[in-house]
C-alpha cells in the first residue's frame, strides 16, 4: 500500500469500532489499522455495547499488536467525585495491559491519567466537543496527542482547523449521528433521567416529534421524525478528508454487528487504497446497497458538504429501514404482487411501508418467490409474487404503492461473516526481512512489519528469527543469489510458522 498520497499526505489510520470479539476480528480480517472499544466497568458512553472486561485487556492487545493493529480504549464519560478512586485504578490497567491510547470527555480525567500514568496516550474525543482550531490550541497544555474533531464540522472547516494546528485530527467518516452537537446532548436525562455523557442516550432523537408554530400544530404529514439525522456515508469524500491533512478516519459502530463492521472497513480500505494511489473511488449501486443493508437509516455526507438540514434529517424514519427495494402492485391471497427494482431472494428480509409507532409496519423474511406463477431460488426483480409467513398479510394494511425495503440478505451476511469467522488468517501483512548468515554462526534473521502509516504513532514490530543451522564452508559450490531464490518458499514456510500472520513478502534486504 502507499503510505504517501499524490499531494504528498501520509496514508490516515482507519480505525473501527468493536463491541466484543467478532467485531474485532471482522475489523482486522477487513483492513483496519486500529480498533477502539469501551470497557464494562464503564467511564465508556456506549454501556449498552457488550464491551470488554479489565481482564480481556492483555489478551485483546496482544491479538491487536501481533496482527499490527493499534488499540484504542474509551474512557468517553463525564467522571465524577466519589469515582476518582475507581477511575485511577482503571487507568493503571490500561497502561500495564499496552493500550496505545485512551480517548478522554472530561479535561479533569485528562490531567489525572497524566499524574497517573504519564506515558499513556491521551486523545480527545468528540464528546469534547472539538469545532475550531482555537478550541483545539485551549487544551493543547493538557498534553493531547489527538483531537477527534465534532461531527459538525464541515469539510471546509476541517481544512482551516487542519491548516491552524499542527495538532493530528481525526474525524468520523462513516456511523450514525446525532441532532446535537457532540457532547452536548441533555435532552436524554432532561426527558429520562439518563445522561447521554454517563454512556446511557436514551436516543431521544430517534422518537416523534409534533412542530408547534404561534401555538398551533404544523400539519407535516408522515414526517414525524424531525430530530433524527441519516446516517453519515462520506466514502465520496476520502480523498479530500486525505488532503486536508486528517490522520484518521473513523467509522461509528459499536453496538453495531461484526457483519457490519466487516462490510464497512472492507469498503472504507478500498476507498482509502485508491485514494492513496490518486484514483477517487466510485461506489457502485450495489456497493452502497450492500453498507446500507448491514445498517443504515439512510444515507447522508452528513455535515462534510455543509448545512443541508431537509437532507440530513428527511423525518420520514428514525430505525434501520434497509434499501428501497419496489412498490406493492397488490395483495393476492397470502401473497404480494410487487414490481421490484431491485432482485430479492428467497430468504431476505423484508417490511411494509407503516407506521412502526402505530404498529402497522409488518414485515418479514420471504418464504417463496414466484415468477410468471412458477416458484424460483434464483435472485427475481420485475413484477414478481412474494409468499410471506402464513397469516402476516392477514388484516394488514396493504395497498398499491406500498415501498417494499429489503431490510436483511443471509446471503451478504454470510459472505461477509466468512472473512472473520475462518479459522485461518486472511489478512495478509508485508514483511521486512534483513539476514545475517556467516560460517559457523547460527542463521539469523531480524524481521519487521508495520501497517500503520507514516507520521502515526504506533512503532514497527519487530523480532529476531534465529535457525541453529551453521553453514560450513563451501567445499564444492558456493552459495549464489540465484541459489537463494530458488530456495525462497523454504524460507517463507519457516516466517509464516514464526510472524503471527500470513505474510506477503517484500523481499530480503
Amino acid at each position: 500500500m502507499n503510505t504517501e498520497s499524490s499531494s504528498g499526505r501520509p496514508a490516515p489510520e482507519l480505525l473501527a469500532p468493536a463491541g466484543n470479539w467478532e467485531c474485532v476480528h471482522a475489523a482486522i480480517e477487513n483492513g483496519a489499522d486500529a480498533v477502539y472499544f469501551g470497557l464494562e466497568s464503564g467511564f465508556n458512553a456506549r454501556a449498552r455495547a457488550v464491551n470488554f472486561s479489565l481482564d480481556d485487556l492483555p489478551r485483546l492487545m496482544q491479538l491487536l499488536h501481533r496482527r499490527g493493529l493499534s488499540g484504542f480504549v474509551t474512557l468517553n464519560t463525564l467522571v465524577f467525585t466519589d469515582e476518582l478512586s475507581a477511575f485511577e485504578k482503571h487507568v493503571a490497567r490500561l497502561a500495564d495491559a499496552g493500550v496505545d491510547a485512551v480517548l478522554v470527555q472530561d479535561i479533569g480525567a485528562v490531567r489525572l491519567i497524566h499524574e497517573i500514568c504519564p506515558e499513556l496516550s491521551v486523545h480527545a474525543s468528540t464528546q469534547m466537543t472539538m469545532v475550531s482550531a482555537e478550541t483545539i490550541a485551549a487544551i493543547e497544555p493538557l498534553g493531547i496527542d489527538r483531537v477527534v474533531l465534532a461531527r459538525e464540522c464541515s469539510l471546509d472547516e476541517i481544512r482551516k482547523i487542519t491548516a491552524a494546528t499542527k495538532m493530528p485530527v481525526e474525524t468520523f467518516v462513516h456511523g450514525a449521528l446525532c441532532v446535537a452537537y457532540s457532547g452536548q446532548c441533555l435532552t436524554s436525562e432532561s426527558l429520562g433521567g439518563r445522561s447521554a455523557n454517563r454512556g446511557q442516550c436514551a436516543q431521544a432523537c430517534r422518537l416523534e416529534y409534533q412542530l408547534i408554530n404561534d401555538g398551533k400544530e404544523v400539519d407535516l404529514g408522515d414526517m414525524k421524525y424531525l430530530l433524527s439525522p441519516q446516517d453519515l456515508a462520506a466514502y465520496d469524500h476520502i480523498p479530500d478528508l486525505i488532503d486536508a491533512g486528517v490522520c484518521s478516519l473513523k467509522i461509528e459502530g459499536r453496538l453495531k454487528s461484526p457483519e457490519y463492521v466487516a462490510n464497512i472497513v472492507s469498503h472504507y480500505r478500498r476507498a482509502i487504497d485508491e485514494a492513496m494511489h490518486g484514483r477517487r473511488i466510485a461506489f457502485t449501486n450495489e456497493t452502497k446497497r450492500e453498507m446500507e443493508l448491514s445498517f443504515s437509516r439512510g444515507f447522508s455526507p452528513g455535515w462534510i458538504e455543509g448545512c443541508n438540514h431537509k437532507r440530513l434529517v428527511p423525518g420520514k424514519s428514525s430505525a434501520k429501514r434497509g434499501v428501497l427495494a419496489g412498490r406493492v402492485v397488490r395483495q393476492k391471497g397470502e401473497r404480494l404482487v410487487v414490481d421490484l427494482d431491485l432482485a430479492l431472494s428467497k430468504g431476505d428480509g423484508i417490511v411494509l411501508q407503516g407506521d412502526r409507532a402505530a404498529g402497522t409496519e409488518i414485515g418479514g423474511r420471504i418464504f417463496q418467490i414466484y415468477t410468471n406463477h412458477r416458484p424460483t431460488d434464483d435472485p427475481a426483480k420485475g413484477r414478481v409474487e412474494i409468499e410471506l409467513q402464513r397469516g402476516l398479510l392477514k388484516d394488514a394494511e396493504v395497498f398499491e404503492g406500498q415501498e417494499v425495503w429489503q431490510t436483511d440478505a443471509p446471503k451478504l451476511t454470510k459472505r461477509w461473516r466468512a472473512t472473520f469467522a475462518n479459522e485461518q488468517f486472511q489478512r495478509r501483512l508485508k514483511i521486512h526481512l534483513r539476514g545475517q548468515i556467516s560460517i559457523g554462526q547460527p542463521i539469523r534473521f531480524e524481521v519487521e512489519w508495520c501497517e500503520h502509516r507514516e507520521g502515526l504513532i504506533e512503532p514497527q514490530r519487530r523480532f529476531e528469527l534465529v535457525h541453529p543451522h551453521c553453514p560450513e564452508p563451501a567445499r564444492k559450490h558456493p552459495v549464489t543469489g540465484t541459489w537463494l531464490r530458488h530456495r525462497w518458499r523454504d524460507l517463507e514456510i519457516l516466517l509464516m510458522r514464526s510472524v503471527p500472520a500470513r505474510c506477503e513478502s517484500m523481499g530480503n534486504r
